[in-house]
């Protein structure tokens, strides 16, 4: 069950039963389309990626450029801070309580000039105000009012100011009667010059058009979004000014501000670019939509796309144009068998190239050629058969209308044998009885194979007949082991061997000669020797028996007629491998060796004896 499912599979994968020209067509298309997707995706991802890289690296440089320049602006207001607290103006200020009131009244004044100096010094500087704790504010617009210190003192980042002298960054909204304005104030703790205690504070109002104008430069690339946190998470600048000053929305904005330099994917598919300012405190954040990112990969995966179906269009017209060079000569061939099939073996076909399919077209002619001769060759042959089959019937008929004649012969025989104990005539009796026994056993067995008993009895009775005829100088002798005398022989294959040596060994010489009949097994053949110490052959007579064995025509009649029947009905019945061979020298006797394969019949009753006997 799962053979024949797994050779489904595998005949559905490779297209066992489809055409060539679909074969071709879906095997060509997969070793393109494969290669080309791989490719694409690949080059895709890897574009991506890369694209991602430069993008992130590209935006965090603008921060950093951005941060650098904030950081540089801000220092620089920084540092005006730090003129005013050590200016001698303010210090004498601060040493107030030992003045009197005129000398503080003009005390106040030179702190509002100084203030004022400082903010005129830089125009991106709205106000400069100093708070001092119980006695109010000094700011240089003098006309907006004083600052409300109980105001300031609820500020989220009023009491997180440092108090050893560090200066804080805040990024909060001053309210005018008109309007209001973002600011970036700059506050200091102011210290007692006696006791060292915080005792009020300086701020510096920087505006927002410094801040604003790099900021843009940011937002103003692509559909980015950014944002400046301080160290708490307000936001010092958004592009919305009303969310100045509030705390950042982002969800992980504890984890946003322990990061240093980093980038990560937000929870609104943007990726987020982070830069933090030591020196501020600050981080700096730009947020660029994960698609904006990815727009430039979009138009090369977009590149590449067409790029393989263009490219597999190309690959399809070649491909159809190349598997038509291999299929139309194929379906000629086709055409060309058809054609063959019904019988038209006269026409050729043209040899158009050297490659496989030339040397295949012309294979299939030669093959055609030869098949038109075979064809020949069989119809001549079938001719010939039908003859020899007529001929057969004929034949047959012949001896069916003759079968009275040898009927009658053993009817007579056995009424000479009769006769002949009537009057004594033992010989000739025996002699009858013999020949009767010879027709008999032709009449009878009709198989052509018999066993090698019946073969020797049939061999005994025509031996004791030539001993009538030839007296005393023949002596003949069976030897015939007790296991092949039931294996399989070709019926009249022993006796025409025997004749064969009354003809070429038996003479008148002084000595009789002797007929031996043997049989022996080598591997798996029987082999019969029919030996004789007669006169032998001569080489001419040898050499002639050997030729006619193989050449010679049986219908044609002639010498050595029996001996190459026995070899030609071996051979048909058996095959090349078996048959009869010829061994003689002159004066030294007549060796025929019969080769047949070793087939045994099985025989009921009891074992018979050797069949030992001489003659």
């Amino acid at each position: 069950m799962i053979k024949s499912i797994i050779n489904f599979i595998s005949e559905t994968i490779w297209l066992k039963d489809q055409l060539l020209t679909s074969k071709l067509f879906t095997f060509s298309a997969v070793l393109v389309i494969i290669p080309m997707i791989a490719v694409g995706v690949i080059s895709y991802y890897r574009s991506s990626t890369i694209l991602e890289g430069e993008a992130r690296n590209y935006s965090w440089q603008i921060n950093e450029q951005v941060k650098t320049q904030i950081e540089y602006y801000l220092r620089d207001a920084e540092i005006n801070s730090l003129k005013i607290l050590n200016h001698h103006d303010m210090i004498s200020f601060l040493k107030r309580d030992e003045t009197g009131g005129v000398k503080r009244q003009e005390l106040v004044g030179a702190v509002r000039d100084l203030l004022e100096t400082t903010s005129y010094s830089r125009p991106d500087i709205s106000s400069v105000a100093v708070v001092i704790d119980g006695f109010g504010v000094i700011d240089s617009l003098g006309y907006r009012g004083p600052y409300p210190a109980s105001e300031l003192e609820k500020e989220y980042w009023y009491a997180s100011v440092p108090a050893n002298g560090n200066s804080m960054l805040v990024s909060r909204i001053i309210k005018w009667d008109n309007y209001q304005e973002p600011v970036i104030t700059i506050a200091r703790r102011i210290h007692s010059p006696y006791t060292l205690e915080p005792i009020g504070m300086l701020l510096i109002d920087v505006n927002f058009r410094r801040l604003q104008d790099i900021a843009d430069k940011v937002n103003s690339v692509g559909k980015s979004s950014f944002y400046i946190l301080d160290a708490e998470g307000h936001y010092v600048y958004h592009p919305d000014s009303s969310k100045l000053g509030r705390r950042s929305e982002f969800l992980n904005l504890e984890s946003i501000l322990s990061l240093q330099d980093n980038s990560f994917l937000s929870e609104h598919d943007q990726v987020v670019i982070l830069n933090h300012s030591s020196s501020l405190g600050w981080r700096f954040v730009t947020a660029i939509p994960r698609a904006e990112l990815f727009r430039g990969t979009a138009h090369i995966g977009s590149t590449i796309f067409w790029t393989v179906v263009i490219t597999l269009l190309i690959a399809y017209v070649l491909g159809v144009s190349f598997a038509s060079t291999i299929i139309r000569p194929i379906r000629r061939l086709q055409r060309f068998m058809r054609n063959v099939q019904v019988g038209d073996f006269a026409r050729r076909l043209p040899v158009e190239s050297s490659d496989e399919i030339g040397q295949l077209t012309n294979g299939f002619n030669q093959m055609v050629e030869k098949l038109s001769e075979l064809m020949e060759e069989v119809y001549f042959s079938k001719l010939r058969e039908t003859e020899m089959s007529l001929g057969q019937k004929e034949m047959e008929l012949k001896v069916l209308q003759s079968q009275i004649n040898p009927h009658f012969l053993c009817n007579s025989l056995e009424t000479v044998r009769g006769m002949a104990l009537e009057q004594n005539m033992g010989d000739i009796a025996a002699m009858a009885a013999s020949l009767g026994t010879l027709l008999r056993y032709n009449l009878t067995t009709v198989s052509p194979t018999v066993t090698l008993r019946e073969e020797i009895n049939f061999c005994t009775v025509y031996l004791k007949i030539q001993q009538y005829r030839f007296d005393k100088n023949v002596k003949y002798c069976f030897d015939i082991p007790q296991w092949a005398l039931s294996t399989m022989i070709v019926k009249f294959s022993l006796q025409p061997l025997v004749e064969n040596c009354f003809v070429h060994s038996v003479g008148d010489g002084p000595e009789p000669t002797r007929i031996t009949i043997s049989a022996c097994q080598q591997a798996d053949n029987l082999i019969i020797r029919v030996a004789d110490t007669g006169v032998g052959m001569d080489e001419s007579v040898l050499d002639k028996i050997k030729h006619d064995l193989i050449n010679k025509d049986i219908t044609s009649g002639g010498a050595n007629i029996g001996i190459v029947n026995v070899h030609r009905r071996i051979v048909n019945l058996f095959g090349p491998d078996y048959g009869v061979t010829v061994e003689s020298f002159p004066g030294q006797g007549t060796t025929v060796l019969v080769k047949l394969p070793l087939i045994k019949k099985e025989e009921g009753g009891d074992q018979h004896e050797p069949y030992s006997y001489c003659g």
